[in-house]
C-alpha cells in the first residue's frame, strides 16, 4: 500500500525514472524494497519528498521512522521501515547508482507520465 501511494504522490509531482527495487529476497538488504526518483531541482525534490510523506500519513496515518536529506535537497530519503523512499537529483542519482549497487534486486521501471 505505501509503494502505491508513494508513487502516485511521486507522480503528482511530476517525479521521474520512478523505480522500485524489490529488495525482499536479497541477503543482507536494509529494507523490503526501495522506491527511487528523480526530481529536476532541489525544490522538486522537497515538493516530492513532502508529497509522499504527506499523502502516505493522510491515507494511513503512518509517519516515517526516519527521513534525511532536507538541509540541501541533493538526495531525500524517506525511511518506512519495510519500505525506503529516494528521492534524487539527477547528478547525485548518477553518482550513488543504487539500481547498479542492488543489481540482483527484482527491478520494477514505472514509466513517466506527460
Amino acid at each position: 500500500m505505501i509503494k502505491d501511494i508513494a508513487v502516485s504522490a511521486i507522480q503528482d509531482k511530476k517525479g521521474r525514472e520512478i523505480t522500485i527495487l524489490d529488495l525482499s529476497k536479497v541477503d543482507g538488504a536494509p529494507t523490503g524494497q526501495f522506491i527511487i526518483c528523480t526530481g529536476k531541482s532541489t525544490t522538486q525534490v522537497s515538493a516530492i519528498a513532502d508529497s509522499v510523506r504527506e499523502e502516505i500519513q493522510k491515507q494511513t496515518g503512518e509517519k516515517p521512522i526516519n527521513y534525511d536529506g532536507y538541509r540541501n535537497s541533493q538526495w531525500i530519503v524517506i525511511d518506512y521501515g519495510d519500505t525506503m523512499v529516494h528521492v534524487f537529483l539527477p547528478e547525485t542519482r548518477a553518482f550513488y547508482r543504487l539500481e547498479e549497487l542492488w543489481n540482483d534486486a527484482e527491478t520494477i521501471r514505472i514509466a513517466d507520465e506527460e
